[in-house]
């Protein structure tokens, strides 16, 4: 999947271009272990909220710059409150 993914988004984008990737299921918290650099066990932990766009600002060698915004990712929420009262509930359905 990421081989495919890097294909997809990294060669046919400029650098100054805004690319939108949509993920559900396994392959978002796939592309966040991936871009934050996470063990299996700490993507687990992160109860990642389905429908709350969570952006990736990405240096020129592609990596997510180093800032960690709420929910524990390098990339940020769009809606901060309502990403992690979502997350809250992920977490809470969980157990």
């Amino acid at each position: 999947m990421l081989q495919r993914s890097y294909d997809a988004v990294v060669t046919d984008s400029p650098p100054s271009w805004t690319v939108r990737v949509a993920a559900e299921g396994t392959s978002l918290p796939a592309l966040v272990k991936h871009l934050d650099g996470l063990t299996a066990d700490e993507v687990v932990e992160l109860n990642l909220p389905t429908g709350e766009p969570l952006v990736y600002e990405l240096s020129n060698d592609l990596r997510p710059l180093p800032r960690k915004g709420p929910g524990g990712v390098k990339g940020r929420f769009l809606d901060p409150k309502r990403a992690l009262a979502a997350a809250a509930a992920v977490a809470k359905q969980a157990g």
